[in-house]
């Protein structure tokens, strides 16, 4: 019974050592994530001396996009996206994503607010929001903080907040390059598929008949495909380094 004891004991001790080595191990492992919230301070403050220097913010917004596409589009997919766009760089962070923007009045409802779902903001709030953001960034160290917005409608916002800020970027190339012009039509859905595939109900979409006028979508979705989003994607995120890289370039190489 007294060796049994001591057997277990043992390899207790053994089974111990181990995990000790294990997690040593994994602690010093370097992470590789590129969004900013997976880190801990100390390890933000390591990439920063490393060289990390920009910030990437994806500004979303909780909406409706129609009966075939999740509330969440812009947030799911923006995230997706700025990561991308991060890995390219090399040098990127990507900051939590912002999912409440101003989406229209609320009482009486305007806009996408006609609709169960969508979250609306007031501007002066969302412009806060986003200086706020900036400057907390940059207050880290990240240099150059870079808005990627989603849509169109608070593009104003996010040029004004980016004009009276050194070294923060509305980057509207990120949105040009979608060459997205129907909300929740086909390129909107096409996109949405081949980056989110879980945020479409592509059954829903191939049943609406393009007359549809009041269930919030535009255009007509149903020969929406997964490949015709992926050239979307690579567009948008091949367009949006380069924007990047030349907007952060220091001033003796533009």
């Amino acid at each position: 019974m007294a060796t049994t004891t001591r057997v277990r004991n043992i390899v207790k001790a053994a089974l111990g050592a181990a995990a000790l080595v294990i997690t040593a191990s994994a602690l010093a492992a370097s992470p590789t994530t590129v969004e900013l919230e997976a880190l801990t301070w100390t390890e933000l403050r390591d990439r920063v001396a490393a060289g990390t220097s920009i910030a990437l913010v994806p500004i979303g917004g909780t909406e409706q996009n129609g009966p075939h596409l999740a509330l969440g589009k812009h947030n799911l997919r923006g995230r997706v996206l700025a990561e991308r766009i991060a890995r390219e760089l090399g040098n990127a962070l990507v900051a939590p994503v912002m999912a409440y923007v101003p989406e229209g009045r609320i009482d009486p409802p305007t806009e996408h607010m006609r609709w169960p779902g969508t979250i609306s903001i007031p501007t002066s709030a969302f412009e806060a929001a986003l200086e706020g953001t900036a400057r907390s960034l940059q207050r880290a160290g990240l240099k150059d903080v870079v808005f990627l917005g989603e849509h169109g409608g608070y593009r104003a916002s996010l040029d004004r907040v980016a004009s009276r800020m050194a070294h923060v970027h509305a980057m509207p190339e990120y949105y040009r390059a979608s060459r997205i012009s129907e909300h929740a039509g086909r390129d909107d859905t096409a996109l949405t598929l081949a980056v989110v595939p879980s945020a479409v109900r592509l059954e829903v979409a191939r049943q609406r008949s393009p007359a549809a006028q009041a269930d919030g979508a535009v255009g007509d979705p149903r020969a929406a495909s997964a490949e015709e989003g992926a050239a979307i994607a690579a567009r948008v995120v091949q367009a949006s380094v380069a924007a990047i890289r030349r907007a952060t370039a220091p001033q003796s190489q533009k």
